[in-house]
């Protein structure tokens, strides 16, 4: 390598950096030839995300119940009926804000339903059901953070 391809795009690290940040990504990487550039926060809880929530109060109480139960279960290792996030991003449980939920616990669903959105990279992304069954934990509250291979929901 040059010393001139070893000098980088001080530009493209700050768009990458404020990449980041529109998508609620914890880490970009981008390669151009012999050149690698990776860009990594780490992630901390957003409790700026809470008054989003606000608007829809019946699925706020609802996904703010489910989770400290879920603390128990997330710690005895994978349950067989859980559905993981498929990619990094923010979890919806309803379509928009002030809507009804999708899916509530106690609810009988059908393998491809959908059961939340994840907004990845200013898409939202419908998350089916792996499996027909009832909803017996929802782990993630509206509008939090996930990660890839998190769990969301146990369906029995």
């Amino acid at each position: 390598m040059s010393k001139e391809n070893k000098k980088f795009d001080t530009d493209l690290i700050r768009d990458l950096a404020i990449l980041l940040d529109e998508t609620n990504l914890s880490e970009i990487e981008v390669e151009q030839a012999d050149v690698r550039i990776r860009v990594a926060r780490q992630v901390q809880p957003v409790t700026v995300a809470a008054p989003v929530a606000a608007p829809a109060p019946v699925a706020a109480p609802v996904a703010a119940a489910a989770a400290p139960a879920s603390a128990p279960a997330a710690a005895s290792g994978p349950h067989p009926g859980s559905v993981t996030s498929p990619m990094v991003g923010t979890a919806y449980l309803s379509p928009e804000p002030g809507a009804r939920a999708y899916i509530q616990v106690g609810d009988k669903v059908s393998e491809g339903q959908t059961i939340l959105i994840i907004e990845a990279m200013k898409t939202m992304n419908h998350i089916p059901a792996t499996k027909s069954g009832t909803v017996k934990e929802i782990l993630v509250s509206d509008a939090q953070p996930v990660e890839f291979g998190e769990p969301l929901i146990i369906v029995e």
